[in-house]
């Protein structure tokens, strides 16, 4: 069963002289559990797709559905409870808080849903543990490396265990070393948690780690691949 549904979605903007058309009647369904790589083109609508999977853009037209739940009409409430319980995000830009500690950014979420701080502490800990920061913790994010920031952001992604996970050009700020190391720790806590997995990335080589392959042009799926023996680690 899908836990990634697109209908007929559509993704349009008006630049005041002319339509701008960036995704064009797209249809996609995600299984639960599966890694998908998403690939195109700059400007082919990789990561307008993904913004909408995630609820964080409103379609022009069409249908989305997360784990059974039609946010097409939400309003931003109901949209923003949505991703907090269904969603975890991975950007390229990593996105910490610089104010605080790595063990802070990664309990915030779980602080944010009112959960208990001891749970909450143990899973955090646990997370920048398998991650290799175990002694990092109490540096702030200007302290660590890039590699070190995107492996934070990593372990905060997982702390809700949310049942879908969402990566846009993960390793982008990174060196080849560093990106593939962060791309082994993703696919591994990615199996480890059983999460779907969402990945935007124009490099063929990342995609190749995946299940499976979707192409982007010009705002329509081209080819929709399903990959026999991903080169995926696994734990």
């Amino acid at each position: 069963m899908a836990i990634l549904r697109a209908r007929d979605l559509t993704k349009t903007i008006d630049t005041g002289t002319h339509r701008v058309e960036i995704l064009r009647g797209m249809n996609l369904d995600i299984p639960a559990g599966q890694f998908v790589a998403i690939m195109g083109a700059s400007g082919s609508g990789k990561s307008t797709l993904l913004g909408l999977l995630a609820g964080l853009d409103t379609p022009t037209s069409g249908q989305i559905i997360i784990d059974g739940v039609d946010i097409t009409n939400l309003n931003e409430d109901a949209l923003a409870l949505v991703r907090g319980q269904k969603i975890g995000f991975v950007f390229q830009s990593y996105q910490l808080i610089p104010t605080l500690t790595a063990e802070e950014n990664v309990l915030l979420p779980h602080e944010l849903t009112g959960g208990d701080l001891r749970a909450g502490l143990a899973r955090a800990r646990e997370l920048l543990t398998g991650v290799g920061l175990e002694d990092r913790m109490d540096h702030y994010p200007v302290q660590l490396s890039g590699g070190e920031q995107q492996r934070v952001a990593l372990a905060r992604a997982f702390m809700c265990k949310p049942p879908i996970l969402m990566a846009d050009e993960p390793t982008g700020n990174l060196d080849s070393s560093n990106g593939a190391h962060v791309l082994d720790l993703l696919i591994s806590l990615n199996q480890r948690e059983g999460t779907t997995l969402v990945l935007v990335t124009h490099d063929r080589a990342l995609a190749s780690r995946a299940d499976r392959i979707v192409t982007l042009s010009d705002g329509k799926v081209v080819a929709d691949e399903l990959q026999s023996s991903p080169q995926a680690v696994r734990s």
